[in-house]
């Protein structure tokens, strides 16, 4: 289907793009040199406020393939309302959003794919917390709490199961992804990839198809996070290099089908071993294979279910996933746990025991 543009938008309700800037304090560029690539990793950022006792917590989110880090953009504000000291980290993944990745000149060019491997985008998710800290001048790492959706569940729970975090990650949360059901799905990804439009006359008409089709039922999430999605193409045969033809997808995701069953093969094994706790959000209880079933009945990790929600449940039902996120955080907060006093120190201070 080469020709599938899809039509000029309606005029209500509004479709304007809403900027990133109501949702976050900053965005940082995050430079990365490899052996053959320079990286210029983009995420967005609101701090966490470092108290004289305590450093808030950081909430760490990566999207799903396809998307870019202002999926996350109203669950960081929804999650800064409940808890004012928290702060939000998400970043673009390779190829997605602002997120660059160019050979060093000089080096011998690759005919391959980009490289989004699940390592790859486990090695990049460190890299940006670790960058941030430095950038940031934090004097600590705060303790995080990792969020993944879809393909990004996977990433954090990677990352998790590497133990590169230390001490510093009390949990993880991973949204709408279960490995059985992900690789069952992947059997329908190419078929999708045909039936959806090509391009769009304009950014709006995208946020209209976006909420026509019901792959997001919240207007306001898609007027943030929909428009880094498109790339503008300019006419270039008429020598015109500021009109805009048409917008095309960001991210060519036929391309990643390399990479898709790695995605999630051993999913559900990490994220029930790994250390830390652990919180799945799912938007129907069909979804649950065998393996994470028997794992929530012996009580390994919390389950909340949004059947109102689709599989974009942090963006359509932003308030309650975030208010499901900040309840997981407490109950894993260490900093909050009051240990009694050791009995020698009761000793020393001539208390009876």
């Amino acid at each position: 289907m080469a020709d599938n543009i899809s039509r000029s938008p309606s005029k209500s309700p509004s479709l304007t793009p809403l900027p990133w800037t109501s949702y976050f304090e900053r965005s940082l560029s995050l430079p990365h040199t490899t052996s053959s690539l320079q990286i210029i990793h983009h995420a967005y950022l609101t701090s966490p406020i470092f108290s004289p006792n305590k450093p808030g917590p950081l909430f760490v989110a990566h999207h799903g393939a396809g998307s870019s880090g202002l999926s996350f953009a109203l669950l960081a504000k929804s999650i800064k309302s409940l808890l004012p000291n928290a702060g939000i980290l998400s970043l673009d993944g390779r190829g997605h959003g602002a997120t660059t990745v160019s050979p060093i000149p000089g080096s011998q060019p690759s005919n391959r794919p980009l490289d989004v491997s699940l390592e790859t985008l486990t090695d990049d998710l460190i890299t940006v917390i670790q960058q941030t800290k430095e950038t940031m001048n934090w004097p600590t790492m705060p303790p995080i709490i990792l969020i993944g959706h879809s393909l990004g569940g996977s990433v954090v729970t990677s990352v998790a199961a590497r133990g590169a975090l230390g001490s510093s990650l009390l949990g993880y949360a991973m949204i709408d992804i279960v490995e059985r059901t992900a690789i069952d799905a992947l059997a329908s990804m190419a078929g999708y990839l045909k039936t959806r439009p090509n391009s769009f006359p304009s950014v709006e008409a995208g946020i209209e198809w976006y909420v026509r089709s019901g792959g997001l039922k919240n207007p306001e999430s898609a007027r943030v996070s929909v428009p880094p999605l498109l790339t503008p193409e300019y006419d270039a045969r008429n020598g015109d290099h500021h009109r805009c033809q048409r917008y095309d997808w960001h991210t060519d995701l036929a391309a990643t089908e390399p990479f898709w069953t790695g995605w999630f093969e051993g999913l559900s094994s990490r994220f029930l071993t790994s250390k830390g706790g652990k919180l799945l959000l799912l938007a129907g209880t069909e979804r649950l294979d065998k393996e994470m079933m028997i794992g929530q009945m012996q009580g390994k990790y919390a389950l909340q279910i949004f059947p109102e929600a689709g599989h974009f449940l942090h963006e359509d039902q932003p308030e309650k996933a975030a208010q499901s996120i900040v309840d997981f955080y407490r109950r894993n907060d260490r900093s909050a746990l009051v240990l009694p006093p050791k009995v020698s120190e009761l000793l020393r201070q001539g208390k009876k025991v």
